[in-house]
């Protein structure tokens, strides 16, 4: 599996989410490096570890491969599916997850009888189906899914440029992870995750509503939560300086 290092310090590592790769972090890590040594990976499937799979697809593998490339306890910031595997490290290794940070999290991607603030398992069902007829396509409706009406329109040109920098994802590692998005539900283990955490949202974010993030931060016994007002699912692109002053304040505090 990939990674980047940069910087000395205490550790941060910075997991990115679905069909992107460690790249999408790139301005974060470099403000971040002045201060910590950062790690950032490119998850199985995807950027430059797109020709390697684990046998199984799940928070917790990608959590050990994660893990791997660190030397020791670290703080861990999870965006979007990177939230899942962040919540298993904090969960499976206390020890080695000295903070957590959720960006864009949810516990649960779809909607159920008791759980609204998610999309509807169709969606996710026909963005499965589309990948085999419409690949860039149906890429394409999953970025500007990320987008809040309004949003700077250079965030999505940002997205979509990293998506495809290392070239296609590889179709298998993309349907592994909506089978993954469809499938988790973390809500009850919350409570067993004592790290100290920090939820940051977009107040418009419509692929993980801001329900979900009030959620996280009730329900984690340690969380404090941070809605950014007017920004979608990447708040670290669209109001980078903001992050990062809450990212820092919260490492350092």
């Amino acid at each position: 599996m990939y990674y980047e290092q940069s910087g000395y310090g205490p550790d941060v590592v910075l997991v990115h989410g679905w069909g992107s790769h460690g790249g999408v972090w790139a301005d974060i890590a470099r403000e971040l490096s002045m201060d910590f040594r950062v790690t950032v990976p490119d998850l199985p499937g995807h950027g430059r570890s797109r020709d390697y799979l684990p046998p199984a697809y799940t928070p917790e593998a990608l959590a050990e491969e994660t893990g791997r490339g660190l030397s020791g306890p670290a703080v861990w910031v999870g965006w979007s599916m990177g939230g899942l595997v962040a919540l298993a490290a904090a969960q499976r290794r206390p020890q080695a997850v000295t903070r957590l940070v959720l960006v864009g999290a949810t516990p649960k991607y779809v909607q159920s009888t008791d759980w609204p603030h998610a999309l509807s398992p169709m969606v996710l069902e026909q963005f499965a189906r589309n990948l085999e007829q419409d690949y860039v396509g149906t890429l394409e409706r999953f970025l500007t899914l990320q987008m809040a009406a309004g949003e700077d329109r250079a965030v999505l040109r940002r997205l979509r440029d990293e998506m495809f920098r290392y070239g296609e994802p590889p179709t298998a590692a993309l349907q592994a992870g909506l089978r993954l998005l469809k499938e988790e539900d973390r809500r009850a283990m919350l409570s067993q995750v004592a790290t100290p955490a920090l939820v940051i949202h977009g107040g418009r974010d419509r692929l993980a509503p801001v329900g979900a993030a009030r959620f996280l931060a009730e329900h984690l016994p340690r969380a404090r939560l941070e809605i950014v007002a007017g920004a979608g699912h990447a708040p670290f692109l669209s109001h980078p300086a903001l992050f990062l002053e809450k990212l820092k304040g919260f490492i350092h505090g």
